[in-house]
């Protein structure tokens, strides 16, 4: 801090007036030499100062300038934070309903297939009906000519069946839950057998169990199961498929063999299915199973190797 002094009043004075006379000079039009140079000498004088003099008032403008745009700045950030939320759930739903137009084009596939007639539903929530381990309510009843003890299919196979039917709602019992029994045939050998939903005594841990009846009957992973088909087509049509034989278990004392299976379905993620309303006229038998795919062909040895 300067001290109040003969000399530090002798310098103020002698600024002002340099002060002054820049004003002055600057003030005159043209390029004179004069106060081109004194404009120079000021500027080289008085820029120091004014840059110090900026930079000490820097955060100060920085603040007071927070201040005046922080709440439409606020008012900005949620107004973009609300428009891209808004943007993620149309994602969200394009990516459901192209989904659902993917699992209907499948259902469709596969009743076209099985010359089945189908009544389109949702799978919408999971519930427990009368003791049922594992069911499934569905969007649509009797006023769609929904009934009980219909099938219910997927694009990818058997579900279950209808066992509740409202004029809006149904309640569908899945292949899995440990009520469920549907009778069965291997694809390659045609023998029959039962598909039981969960384990079975003496059988391995599994969501799907196939007993067959023919102890001889040859059978190994890979075969693939499809639909007996009940009488009348109720409660189940021929020729669906139910899952993939994963593992063969013959149990002691057993009176048929045992097979774990892979369901044809996910249950986990069931969403699109399909009531099947009407029967085909004929047994489809394997014609609704998807191709095999190809075994790699193996590789053929060079010349002189053994």
């Amino acid at each position: 801090m300067l001290r109040d002094s003969p000399r530090s009043r002798l310098v103020l004075a002698l600024l002002v007036a340099a002060a002054v006379v820049l004003l002055v000079l600057d003030a005159r039009p043209g390029a004179d030499p004069v106060t081109s140079v004194a404009r120079a000498g000021g500027e080289l004088v008085f820029a120091p100062a004014a840059a110090g003099v900026g930079w000490a008032a820097a955060p100060a403008v920085t603040l007071y300038d927070g201040l005046r745009e922080g709440p439409r700045a606020a008012a900005r950030v949620a107004e973009l934070e609300e428009a891209n939320a808004a943007l993620e759930a149309e994602l969200q739903a394009a990516r459901i309903d192209r989904n659902r137009s993917d699992q209907l084009d499948d259902l469709l596939h596969l009743s076209g297939l099985g010359a089945y007639e189908v009544v389109p539903a949702q799978a919408v929530t999971r519930s427990t009906a009368r003791g049922y381990a594992h069911t499934v309510t569905i969007d649509t009843g009797t006023e769609s000519g929904v009934r009980p003890d219909m099938t219910v299919v997927n694009g990818s196979g058997l579900v279950g069946r209808v066992v509740e039917a409202g004029p809006r709602t149904a309640t569908v019992m899945l292949a899995t839950d440990v009520k469920s029994a549907v009778g069965a045939r291997l694809e390659s050998t045609r023998k029959i057998g039962v598909v039981n939903g969960g384990s079975v005594p003496g059988g391995p841990e599994a969501d799907l169990t196939l007993e067959l009846f023919d102890m001889e009957a040859p059978v190994e992973a890979g075969d693939r199961i499809v639909t007996l088909g009940s009488h009348e087509g109720a409660p189940f049509v021929p020729g669906v498929p139910i899952g993939t034989v994963d593992e063969v278990q013959v149990a002691p004392g057993a009176l048929s063999r045992i097979a774990r299976l892979t369901p044809a379905v996910d249950f986990a993620s069931l969403d699109v299915v399909g009531v099947v309303v009407a029967g085909p006229d004929d047994d489809p038998r394997d014609s609704v199973l998807p191709p095999k795919p190809k075994k790699p062909e193996k590789s053929e040895k060079p010349e002189g190797e053994q």
